[in-house]
């Protein structure tokens, strides 16, 4: 369209995607969605901009405490869910870092999947140290035809057996696979969820809407420069996400420069550790050799750059559960993330369509369904 562009521009242009509140608020969280409307009224579902007169509550110790007990409330069920779907008992107090999407290389659950195993490692190698208790649940399906999909899928599986088996490890870590991930269980997690994972490569994710639905209901997101996250970080600031690693531009001059997996994993000794235990078979000693083509991707064929970003998002990881530790500063940033989640309703979206686009004014008549 390039050349069509360049004679009509103004036929050209894009719109943010957006979210139904209806659903990803008021439905599945409705503990939040009372907490907010006794704070601003109730007007603000059909009009989700109003969330920033949420901004005055900032520094309301009141309001602090309320929000975090209903997330308290929301771990505790979706706890109680997992025990009875999935006979795995985890710690509700523990940090719930959520990583929900299709499995894809460039969302990388594998840079999820190589910290999980480092902190294994950590907690392993020095037991007695404080560690922030985490549950990492990931969930997601892969395409039929996907090989490598699947056999990420059957990555993390292999690592949450050994971490949950693990009794040095006891409760500080825990490691969850949802399967069949649908609509009607994100709506269970997505309101429990801690710390919402949006890690794609920069420049390869167009705009999910997941990273939304996490900060609506009150999770912070440790991400990079990608998708919805550029526009999030826009209008929440910057220092209100975790954001990591590289940006477009960096990945662009990485692709000049050629990207040589090898030479991180000769830098990081860490990275190291978790690949030869990936290789070796300590995760799947029945199989050793079963996540040779996992590996040998990494090294060879990783168009996403895992490694490039690794050290970027284990320090980052480590900035996340400092905060954690101080649940009111943590609680302060997830009212700062609510009350900037209002420009990603649906209903703006479509809005701008139908100005924009079709000349027509919104309105909110109900038309009665077609068989009256």
């Amino acid at each position: 369209f390039k050349d069509f562009a360049a004679l009509e521009p103004e036929k050209f242009q894009n719109k943010t995607n957006g979210i139904t509140p209806r659903r990803w608020l008021l439905l599945c969280n409705p503990g939040l969605a009372e907490l907010i409307a006794e704070k601003i009224g109730e007007d603000y579902v059909r009009d989700l901009s109003q969330l920033t007169k949420l901004h005055e509550f900032v520094d309301d110790d009141l309001f602090i405490r309320e929000v975090a007990k209903v997330k308290q409330e929301n771990k505790v069920k979706f706890a109680l869910y997992l025990e009875k779907e999935y006979k795995v008992k985890i710690n509700p107090s523990s940090m719930f870092d959520v990583h929900v999407k299709r499995i894809h290389e460039y969302k990388r659950q594998l840079m999820n999947c190589l910290h999980i195993v480092t902190m294994y490692n950590r907690i392993r190698r020095d037991p007695a140290k404080l560690f922030v208790p985490r549950t990492v649940i990931i969930g997601g399906k892969a395409a039929p035809g996907y090989h490598m999909a699947k056999m990420i899928i059957k990555l993390i599986n292999a690592v949450a057996h050994v971490v949950n088996n693990d009794p040095i490890v006891g409760s500080k870590l825990k490691v969850i696979f949802l399967e069949n991930y649908r609509v009607s269980l994100a709506e269970k997690v997505i309101p429990a969820t801690d710390l919402s994972e949006q890690i794609s490569t920069a420049g390869t994710e167009a705009s999910g809407t997941g990273n939304m639905k996490f900060m609506l209901n009150g999770a912070l997101t440790i991400g990079t420069m990608d998708g919805a996250n550029v526009e999030m970080a826009e209008e929440a600031g910057e220092e209100n996400l975790f954001i990591f690693g590289m940006r477009v531009e960096d990945v662009a001059e990485l692709d000049r420069e050629g990207y040589n997996a090898q030479k991180y994993y000769d830098r990081l000794p860490e990275l190291k550790q978790a690949i030869d235990q990936i290789q070796s078979g300590f995760f799947s000693p029945k199989e050793p050799d079963l996540f040779k083509d996992v590996v040998n991707m990494l090294f060879h064929h990783d168009r996403f750059k895992v490694f490039a970003d690794y050290e970027a998002y284990v320090k980052c990881q480590e900035k996340v559960s400092e905060l954690y530790l101080n649940s009111k500063a943590w609680t302060k940033m997830v009212i700062r993330n609510i009350a900037a989640a209002g420009k990603f309703s649906s209903d703006r979206t479509i809005k701008e369509y139908a100005r924009d686009i079709w000349q027509v004014e919104p309105s909110d008549l109900k038309i009665p369904p077609p068989n009256e």
